[in-house]
């Protein structure tokens, strides 16, 4: 899961190598946050006009998620 963030962030930025994913440990409701860190600069492109592209990386990494049975939430920092 995280691979495939780190993935999808590389691809819709400028500068893949400032791209850091850090995962936090499932919490009360079994829920994984992936923390998603870019550069200052990329930051309106990974959210998107009206968050539209942050809201489809959170579809797709929820639909990833729902084929191993977990639950995720992906916040961009």
């Amino acid at each position: 899961m995280r691979e495939l963030l780190i993935s999808i962030a590389q691809g819709l930025v400028d500068d893949p190598s400032a791209v850091t994913v850090d995962v936090d440990e499932p919490n009360e409701n079994g829920v994984t946050v992936y923390h998603l860190h870019v550069a200052p600069d990329d930051m309106g492109r990974v959210i998107g006009k009206q968050g539209r592209i942050a809201k489809a990386i959170r579809t797709v990494m929820r639909a990833s998620a729902n084929k191993n049975d977990a639950h995720v939430a992906v916040e961009i920092d």
